[in-house]
């Protein structure tokens, strides 16, 4: 099950799920590659009777109940809904905070439609919605995602793995991102990034991490960005010297990975990926702040136990989000 349904005579019925942050592309896997890690946001769908109004209005939100009622297997009118979002995946960050969202969404209205879906018609409306599996696809099941044009793989990432996640204070649009990018690029260059991201998936497949030095040098399109990061070729550098196993940019930025199979050094990781950034970033910036978290091998879920979302109360603690209207 994704969620968990509460229905009372007195209250709406109601339903939270929550949902991991995701790090797409992985340095050459452009818009198919990606791994959910264990930072997570949770979304509240209480729903609303009379007229089938969304409250309040997000165009993310409301895209993504339009997909879902439009699916054949749904078989139920529209209805409305109040929602809610909180949680430690900062937005526009290249973390797929988009995705928490529109499939926290997309599994709240199934829940309450009676779980007409499975994740498998989950991740077809989400990768809808958003236009690409990189990020949907971990979201919905959790650890290392591969999705081609007609197929998908997913497998599961050692817990002992430590993703270190240098997110700057300056956020990264998708558009502008993107627009950055070029047309066509060299034929060797595509050669060199295709041999990459295979032997990427490869290792991760075959859990031989000690394989993937190298397998992260991407040629697609983190060059054509590196001038909206300041820093980012000298973090990576900086994370891979102190014992990291390689380094990327998360999603569009701003967010910069590495990752590590030695927990005991993902500190010394940290801070020099800490020190690298602290010379490049402006000086009117705030420092980064730095996670170091594990994969999420589970994916979109139920959040037991939770508080409602509300950004005030016992839920101050967390950094209430809300999702752009462009995605991460």
């Amino acid at each position: 099950m994704v969620a968990a349904v509460t229905d009372t005579p007195a209250e709406p019925t109601s339903v939270e799920v929550q949902v991991p942050a995701t790090s797409a592309n992985l340095g050459p896997g452009f818009d198919c590659l990606g791994c959910a890690v264990a930072l997570h946001n949770r979304v509240r769908l209480t729903r609303l009777p009379g007229a089938p109004v969304v409250t309040p209005e997000h165009p993310m939100v409301a895209g993504a109940a339009a997909v879902f009622f439009k699916h054949p297997d749904v078989r139920l009118d529209t209805f409305g809904f109040r929602w809610q979002i909180e949680g430690d995946v900062p937005i526009s960050r290249g973390l797929g905070s988009s995705v928490t969202l529109r499939l926290g969404v997309l599994a709240g209205l199934n829940a309450l439609a009676g779980e007409p879906l499975d994740r498998a018609g989950l991740l077809d409306l989400c990768t809808e919605a958003e236009g690409h599996p990189d990020n949907a696809g971990p979201g919905v099941y959790g650890g290392f995602f591969v999705g081609a044009t007609r197929q998908w793989f997913h497998f599961p990432v050692d817990p002992a793995l430590r993703f270190v996640l240098l997110i700057p204070n300056n956020e990264v649009l998708t558009d502008p991102s993107r627009g950055a990018l070029p047309v066509s690029i060299p034929h060797a260059d595509a050669v060199r990034n295709g041999a990459n991201a295979c032997a990427l998936v490869a290792a991760f497949a075959s859990r031989r991490y000690d394989r993937l030095p190298g397998a992260f040098e991407d040629y697609l399109h983190q060059a054509y960005r590196a001038h909206l990061i300041p820093g980012l070729f000298e973090v990576i550098r900086a994370g891979t010297a102190a014992g990291a196993l390689g380094g990327w940019l998360s999603g569009s930025g701003s967010t910069i990975a590495c990752l590590t199979h030695r927990a005991e050094v993902a500190a010394a990781i940290a801070a020099a990926m800490t020190a690298a950034h602290d010379r490049c970033r402006p000086a009117e910036e705030a420092p980064a702040r730095i996670e170091i978290v594990p994969a999420d091998n589970t994916g979109v879920t139920v959040a037991p136990g939770s508080p409602a979302p509300s950004g005030h109360g016992p839920g101050a603690a967390t950094r209430p989000t809300l999702a752009p209207s462009s995605a991460p």
